[in-house]
């Protein structure tokens, strides 16, 4: 039995979102292509029908994931919530992004898998921080009479804080700690010292 072009390309996207919320979850290593397929219903025979390896498939992955802001920020555009700095801020150090890696930033749930990955995903993350970096450049410039130096600055500072708080207030076990990780970098990115 034949499938239909639109029946594979939902497959397709299918495989992609597993893998997608299962790489952040378990680590890029920490799940294999027959553990995947299974979860999407599918044989491992079926993958290469998708994808010509595993690493085009953390690539595509990986890819999806890093599009949460600019996702965020088109629906905002389409009548959706609206976004800003603050509320970015909010939503990556709150107790629901900490608990809930597989739905959140992969490059809070994954940056040293990054480092160790191919070529081609290296390229695509480095892409797609800058693509996030530039994002929050222009929400910082939207609320603050900041030059375009100062802006980018302050932009790169809160991509590093707020995945270097999230990976502490995921690796510490004490909750009380992990969550004043979060408030503490929230509330300084939110209002820094003079």
């Amino acid at each position: 039995m034949r499938h239909s072009r639109a029946e594979k390309t939902k497959t397709h996207k299918r495989i992609v979102a597993i893998a997608s919320r299962r790489f952040r979850e378990e680590g890029l290593a920490g799940i294999g292509i027959a553990d995947l397929m299974k979860e999407a219903g599918l044989t491992v025979g079926g993958f290469y029908k998708h994808f010509t390896s595993r690493e085009a498939l953390v690539t595509e992955a990986v890819g999806s994931a890093l599009e949460l802001w600019k996702n965020q920020v088109d629906a905002a555009a389409s009548d959706g919530p609206s976004v800003s700095y603050e509320s970015l801020v909010d939503e990556y150090l709150s107790d629901t992004h900490r608990n809930h890696p597989g739905a959140g930033c992969p490059v809070g749930a994954l940056a040293g898998d990054f480092a160790r990955s191919d070529k081609r995903t290296r390229a695509l993350v480095s892409r797609k921080i800058r693509e996030n970096i530039e994002l929050l450049v222009t929400l910082i410039r939207k609320t603050k009479e900041m030059d375009e130096d100062s802006s980018r600055s302050r932009a790169i500072l809160t991509y590093c804080a707020l995945v270097g708080a999230i990976g502490m207030a995921r690796a510490v076990s004490d909750e009380q700690l992990s969550r004043e990780i979060l408030k503490t970098v929230a509330k300084r990115l939110k209002n820094p010292a003079p």
